[in-house]
């Protein structure tokens, strides 16, 4: 294992002398994509009428049990685009973030009718010392070598990954990297970059400030960016040279609401297969005969009774972290229960953070994706606490069974959202939290206003066909009339 992480270190060496962009403005020339044409295969869908194109998808972790994050957005669109493509999705074995131990067994597996491809990361991360290296780096004057790494400290560092994208990046029609960050994309993308598309995720935050990430953001054919937002901010910030870009973010499936109920539920962002009810035309009554066509059904009443929830719930789903604002949506969340508020915050996810012991505080775990459309249905309110987001599915998935949020207005996507929804109220500090969450919880008729007004934004902005459409485009322009990208990077 020491031999291979040498050898790529010497492949990295390489990469910094002839295929990145050079750093801090050295003009070194940049190896330009030489890549052969690949033919299109004929097949049709009853559905699309698209060439079926191979894609492969990199990302840092992948899995059923990753719930959130670039890598829930990642299946979400792969296991989508599976319907019509060859889909195959190269991956880590990491199941944790922290430490990128290898959890899943090496090769090829099925996951939700995707083939997925795993490789064994090389070491695992000491978090303490990363995130000392990380105070220093973004404080100090430091050399590319510094940057490299930090980025080698921060993982997953997955040598066989890079390896096999090297040895085969000419098998695929386009690859597809998912979020800036992590090694695998940084280094993976200058291997193909005139058939690559990244998809940032971005936000402002210290690490996209470093120089290496001046190469990611200049060398990929195609931008994916999840909002507009977003890609303002990263259109400022770097050199973007993309053939074709388009701001997508990712779909959420519409489903019929119940009958005789309030038009409360049209949708989830979930991924094909798996147990889940048919998708339909907002529009359309089921008539399958199920609970949830009862009039005595009532929004969330089965994870409310599972876990015992009384009252007002206010959600929150993901990880929770501090750095999700974990720490202080619990502070702000005090503050009003010391008021008089009678609410339960109810957090879905990985705990990856102690919690007080309050009588407010109801942790339901990690949840199944049934059960967390569920308790977004229980939930009167769902928090957006991050000040640091591309997207967020939590509150696109809230909009989307109609359930209104409150966000951290220092996240201007997710603010965003609330402004141009009309589904949802952000807050600055904490006494607008305690007087935001007060006027929700207070107003009924206010609550369903912007849960229809929700219901409304994501039909109209991400509905499936309209992220998918927008995939094809971007995928048909970079691969050209012929499906082959050969003669487009040459001034790189």
């Amino acid at each position: 294992m020491q031999r291979c992480v040498s050898d790529w270190r010497n492949s990295l060496r390489v990469f910094r002398e002839n295929v990145v962009i050079p750093f801090a403005g050295y003009d070194h020339p940049a190896r330009s994509c030489l890549v052969r044409d690949l033919a299109v295969q004929g097949r049709r869908t009853t559905v699309r009428t698209h060439a079926i194109v191979k894609i492969a998808f990199v990302v840092q972790r992948y899995g059923t049990e990753i719930l959130g994050g670039s890598e829930y957005h990642c299946r979400l669109i792969a296991e989508q685009l599976a319907a019509q493509h060859d889909v195959n999705v190269l991956t880590t074995c990491a199941q944790d973030y922290v430490t990128w131990k290898n959890a899943y067994p090496e090769g090829t597996d099925r996951v939700r009718g995707v083939t997925v491809q795993r490789f064994a990361n090389a070491q695992t991360r000491d978090i303490e010392s990363f995130n000392r290296y990380s105070d220093w780096i973004f404080n100090n004057p430091h050399t590319r070598d510094d940057e490299m790494e930090w980025l080698r400290r921060q993982g997953p560092w997955c040598p066989a990954l890079l390896e096999h994208l090297e040895r085969h990046a000419s098998s695929y029609d386009i690859l597809i990297f998912f979020t800036y960050l992590y090694a695998p994309t940084v280094l993976g993308i200058a291997v193909a970059p005139g058939r690559s598309i990244l998809v940032p995720t971005a936000h402002d935050e210290p690490a996209i400030h470093l120089g290496l990430y001046r190469d990611v953001f200049s060398l990929p054919a195609g931008l994916a960016y999840n909002t507009a937002a977003e890609r303002a901010f990263l259109r400022s910030t770097f050199d973007i040279r993309t053939v074709a870009e388009d701001t997508i973010g990712c779909g959420v499936d519409l489903l019929p609401p119940p009958m005789d109920d309030p038009p409360k539920r049209i949708g989830r962002s979930l991924p094909r297969g798996g147990n889940r009810r048919r998708a339909a035309n907002p529009s359309q009554k089921s008539t399958n005969g199920s609970e949830y066509d009862s009039p005595l059904h009532k929004r969330g009443a089965v994870f409310r009774r599972r876990h015992r929830l009384h009252g007002p719930v206010v959600l929150y789903g993901g990880r929770i972290e501090p750095g999700k604002g974990c720490e202080e949506l619990i502070e702000c969340f005090s503050a009003y229960a010391s008021g008089g508020g009678d609410a339960m915050l109810t957090l879905m996810g990985v705990k990856l953070m102690p919690l007080p012991e309050e009588s407010f505080i109801h942790f339901a775990g990690r949840l199944s994706e049934q059960e967390r459309l569920d308790a977004l249905e229980a939930a009167t309110v769902v928090v957006v606490p991050s000040p640091f987001e591309s997207l967020s599915l939590l509150a696109l998935e809230a909009f989307a069974v109609g359930t209104p949020i409150l966000a951290n207005g220092r996240s201007e996507v997710v603010a965003d959202h609330c402004r141009i929804s009309n589904a949802g109220l952000y807050y600055g500090n904490q006494d607008e939290f305690v007087e935001c969450l007060k006027l929700l919880l207070a107003d009924t008729k206010l609550r369903a206003a912007m849960g229809r007004n929700g219901q409304s934004y994501v039909n109209h902005h991400y509905r499936w066909e309209i992220i998918l459409a927008k995939y094809e485009q971007l995928m048909s322009t970079i691969r050209g009339p012929a499906g082959s990208d050969g003669n487009r990077r040459g001034h790189r």
